[in-house]
């Protein structure tokens, strides 16, 4: 999702643009206003990838982005205040055969229902399922299928809880999250978490990593998680380095930050090691396609498990960087 202004046409065209490159496949825009709602047309038409209005408790603000040419909306039918704006929503949408995402979270369902803040959050989750069927219910009756669903927590098992019973009750497309995970740190791992189990047991179809800060580690993250499961190719290749332990004698994070910086431009297919020993070199990394073990004063730089030669520790990274420079032009890598 954007961070800049959405009537500020320049910028967020210029930071869609910025995410497109880093692997964003579908974007949101916030639309506080009729300034923002009016600004999606001429967004969507300097952009590859679609557009998604963000509403929250104006019908007029969702359908002058649908006239607008939004691609889809997401709305909390439960922060719009009557049935019969749900509805000419619905309608409106349906006219224009776009798809609407029906978002559900914690944060709107508690107050709404009367439940406290500390309530047990084992009653959350039927909550959020009843109330996001019964929205699906009232967009079927008006002829209105092309809906998604997001039923989103901040705390991970009770978002893995509501995508479960959602997914066991419905076909529709689920949209993943973890909603205000945090900033990045613990914020990637509660994404991942939560992601990675539900992706892998084949639940879910679209993701946003939801991080304090701009939006370009989101689609970072997001697309990592998604490489790691196989769902995507990697965008740039992949380091595989140890912890280190008592036998380490070099600055291995040192080293490790010099080999990524010697990838760039390297096949995304590549498997690199970065080890800090012999113990854990071409043994535990030998399916890596090449890699370098430190020692004490020296280094060995092995291929798929095989010691190639031993080089000084301080010519490591340069000489992991020729030897790739010099397989990759005899079209021996990956």
């Amino acid at each position: 999702m954007t961070n800049t202004p959405t009537a500020d046409i320049a910028a967020t065209v210029a930071q869609i643009h910025e995410l497109e490159a880093l692997g964003c496949e579908i974007i949101r825009v916030a639309v506080p206003d009729r300034a923002a709602a009016e600004a999606i047309g001429a967004i969507s038409r300097q952009i590859r990838i679609p557009l998604v209005a963000d509403i929250h408790f104006s019908h007029r603000l969702a359908l002058a982005a649908i006239e607008a040419g939004a691609a889809a909306i997401r709305i909390n039918p439960g922060n719009l205040r009557h049935r019969e704006h749900v509805d000419e929503i619905v309608l409106a949408a349906k006219a224009r055969g776009m798809a609407i995402r029906i978002g559900v979270n914690s944060g709107s369902i508690r107050p709404r229902e009367g439940l406290e803040v500390a309530a047990d959050e084992s009653a959350l989750v039927p909550l959020m399922v009843e109330q996001t069927m019964a929205y699906v219910r009232q967009f079927e009756e008006l002829g209105f299928r092309d809906i998604v669903l997001s039923l989103k927590t901040s705390d991970v098992l009770t978002t893995v809880d509501a995508y479960r019973a959602v997914a066991r009750q419905c076909e529709y497309p689920l949209h993943l999250g973890v909603t205000a995970a945090g900033p990045p740190g613990i914020g990637t791992i509660k994404s991942a978490v939560a992601l990675g189990i539900l992706l892998n047991e084949g639940i879910g179809d679209t993701v946003r990593v939801s991080l304090t800060g701009p939006p370009h580690r989101e689609v970072e993250v997001a697309y990592d998680i998604l490489a790691s499961l196989g769902l995507r190719e990697r965008r740039h290749p992949e380091i595989i380095s140890c912890p280190t332990c008592g036998r380490c004698q070099i600055d291995l994070a040192a080293l490790t930050e010099q080999v990524a910086a010697a990838l760039q431009g390297a096949p995304a297919s590549l498997r690199v090691a970065v080890m800090g020993c012999v113990v854990n070199g071409p043994g535990e990394a030998k399916d890596a396609d090449i890699g370098i073990a430190g020692g004490k004063g020296v280094g060995y730089l092995f291929r798929r498990g095989k010691l190639i030669r031993e080089v000084p520790a301080d010519r490591l990274a340069g000489e992991l960087a020729a030897e790739i420079a010099t397989i990759q032009e005899k079209g021996d890598l990956g």
